[in-house]
């Protein structure tokens, strides 16, 4: 996945009112192991006057899986190829592993279908760019979602799995859903 070639443009009002660039460039925060990862894009606060805040709230904080309560946040992530030479167990040390490193561990209720299964205080309005994805969820699976596609995850216990050969890439809307 070549995260540097995303682009992030953020606009603004200046001062005058006139509409501007505030931000034209990379994601403010990556993580990412190999082909899997999440780039953030941009955050803002729900109530009024936060909206339209131009602090790059992202920059300076933790990256984090969830959005901050009374928040919207905007991400790209990738979904690598799943490989079938790891074992249940690796699986599932790697899933831990991530979900660790974006302050998510209490968001695996349950992984029994799949490590990767998860569940998210958040509304998520996810668009698959590149590559193909099934999203996994306890009773079901919209199976090989295509370019163009659009899930609307409403705080469920899912897991997204890529039984391509292509890296995919999603964008995600994330609404805090308390």
């Amino acid at each position: 996945m070549d995260w540097q070639s995303l682009r992030r443009v953020i606009t603004d009002n200046s001062k005058e009112g006139r509409s501007r660039v505030l931000i034209d460039g990379a994601a403010a925060k990556l993580i990412a192991v190999e082909e899997a990862g999440l780039a953030e894009i941009w955050s803002a606060g729900l109530e009024e006057g936060k909206l339209l805040d131009a602090t790059d709230r992202l920059a300076e904080a933790d990256l984090k899986l969830e959005p901050d309560p009374g928040s919207v946040k905007v991400r790209w992530f990738s979904v690598a190829p799943e490989d079938a030479s790891k074992s249940a167990e690796e699986l599932d040390a790697a899933a831990a592993f991530a979900f660790n490193a974006v302050g998510a561990a209490h968001c695996r209720v349950d992984t029994a279908r799949h490590p990767m299964m998860h569940k998210t205080a958040s509304l998520d309005v996810i668009v698959l760019v590149k590559g193909e994805v099934d999203l996994l969820l306890d009773d079901g699976e919209a199976t090989a979602l295509k370019p163009g596609d659009v899930v609307i995850q409403r705080a469920t216990n899912h897991g997204w799995v890529n039984r391509g050969e292509e890296t995919a890439l999603l964008v995600a809307v994330l609404i805090h859903a308390d």
